[in-house]
């Protein structure tokens, strides 16, 4: 059962539907003579619902069950021909252990039965199955993942008495806080369950969950299974798809995040056409414009909107920037005829940009305001196979900007691994990053590859999740 989660507390939370329940139970009482529905109160008129607009929509939200297969490692003895010989040990077949995992789902394409969920749901799975509220199961295949978004786009082929239902995209952008909101999901596998609330807070960065952050945070309840599901407006139109929780024991505490659908239809329509997302670079580092900044940059603080941009940094040479005529001290306040608040904003603006598009920048430079327009470039993003018979099957990759390891580990990152290969045999495994080889620290592409196309050893420190490890390999 998968739920990102950076702590959580308490199973359920039911206070609202409680409340609610007391008021219904009190208009029974007043109007005990009336045993119709819909319930009504004193003045006749009929209570408030969202059961119809839950008829509509929860067809739409589907559970998501993973099966994965995963190669228990062996000591490594046993692989070792004269240690088996001198016991006696006969090979032995390689052993797997069967995991599972729920989640949710939302399906946004009834025609072609393309399913917005996470990427951590379906991560790793090698059987995917998708359960309709009809109750109609249906083997599904993966379309692409973006881990830096946690977006993941799968497809179902329904039968063909089987009619999908899917739900129309608000648009994210034009939320406030205050606006209701309802969380549809599969919480610790119940089923489908409804949780309602508001939203809380928008635009919600920097809490190291996702390489692009820009939750929507909402007190409806959120809690393990409910990633992937749908957060939708009181008209049913889906405005998030739920992702995280920030919690101390397990349960909903009233913070939940969800990604905008304005963020994830962006990366779906990537998924859907290339398999991947293939994300743009401006060239171009910045931080958040602050109060001492402002001063320092000649900007009238007693304004509203003194302390809302990014102040650009460092811009590469060559890089679309430059060419843009961008340059350190310049602050960015609106991209694409869109308001940046911060760092964070532009960076997601950025790396939701698709290569070749032509973006509009808004920049303060010495107090006057200019206008650059700029053509996003391709991501120098290095790809290779290793050329060392023991790493032959694993993928490597410098870390991006885009990965929530930027910044904190430097290394290269393993992109995949192919099952049952020499790299899969020796113990790695995809997100592992090798930080050194042979006690030589890396640091990219070009110096992982020019220390292991020597010699028939490799010592490698591998940082896999929150820990390390050493792996020899000869």
């Amino acid at each position: 059962m998968k739920t990102k989660t950076l702590s959580i507390n308490k199973l359920f939370q039911t206070i609202s539907v409680g409340l609610f329940a007391v008021v219904l139970l009190s208009a029974a009482v007043i109007n005990n003579s009336n045993a119709s529905l819909p319930l009504q109160d004193s003045q006749g008129n009929p209570l408030p619902s969202l059961a119809p607009m839950l008829q509509r929509s929860m067809p739409a939200v589907v559970n998501i069950a993973t099966t994965s297969f995963v190669q228990v490692q062996q000591n490594p003895l046993l692989s070792d021909p004269f240690f088996r010989h001198f016991f006696n040990i006969p090979n032995q077949q390689p052993q797997t252990r069967r995991s599972q995992s729920l989640g949710s789902g939302v399906v946004v394409d009834a025609d072609n039965g393309y399913i917005l969920t996470n990427n951590h749901v379906i991560d790793k799975a090698d059987v995917i199955s998708v359960t309709f509220k009809s109750g109609h199961v249906l083997k599904a295949k993966l379309i692409g993942t973006d881990p830096a978004t946690d977006i993941a786009v799968i497809q179902v082929k329904p039968e063909a008495t089987q009619k999908l239902v899917a739900l129309a995209f608000a648009d994210s952008d034009k939320l406030r806080v205050g606006d209701f909101a309802v969380a549809i999901g599969n919480p610790f596998g119940l089923g489908q369950t409804v949780t309602s609330g508001i939203i809380s807070a928008l635009g919600r960065s920097g809490l190291g969950i996702e390489g692009y952050e820009d939750f929507i945070q909402t007190d409806a309840s959120i809690n393990p299974g409910n990633s992937g599901g749908a957060l939708v407006s009181l008209n049913g139109k889906l405005i998030g798809i739920n992702t995280a929780i920030l919690s101390k024991s397990g349960g909903n505490v009233g913070i939940g995040f969800a990604i905008p659908i304005n963020m994830a239809k962006v990366i779906m329509q990537q998924l859907i056409a290339h398999g991947e997302v293939k994300r743009g670079q401006l060239g171009a580092q910045a931080q958040d414009l602050n109060p001492d900044l402002a001063k320092a940059f000649g900007i009238d603080t007693h304004k509203s909107t003194a302390f809302a941009g990014a102040v650009i940094t460092q811009v590469d040479e060559n890089s679309a920037a430059a060419r843009a005529g961008l340059k350190a001290g310049d602050i960015i306040i609106r991209f694409n005829d869109k308001p940046i608040r911060n760092a964070a904003a532009l960076r997601n603006t950025v790396g939701l940009l698709r290569v070749g598009e032509q973006v509009h920048m808004l920049v303060l430079r010495e107090g006057k305001q200019l206008s650059l327009t700029a053509r996003v470039e391709q991501n120098n993003l290095s790809q290779v196979k290793a050329r060392h018979p023991r790493l032959q099957g694993a993928v490597f990759s410098n870390i991006t900007q885009g990965s929530p390891l930027y910044g904190r580990i430097q290394g290269v990152i393993i992109s995949g691994v192919e099952r049952g290969s020499p790299a899969w045999q020796a113990g790695l495994r995809k997100g592992d990053v090798v930080t050194s080889v042979n006690r030589q620290p890396v640091s990219n592409i070009r110096m992982f590859n020019k220390l292991t196309q020597s010699g028939s050893t490799l010592l490698l420190n591998i940082h896999r999740k929150s820990g390390s490890l050493f792996l020899y390999l000869q």
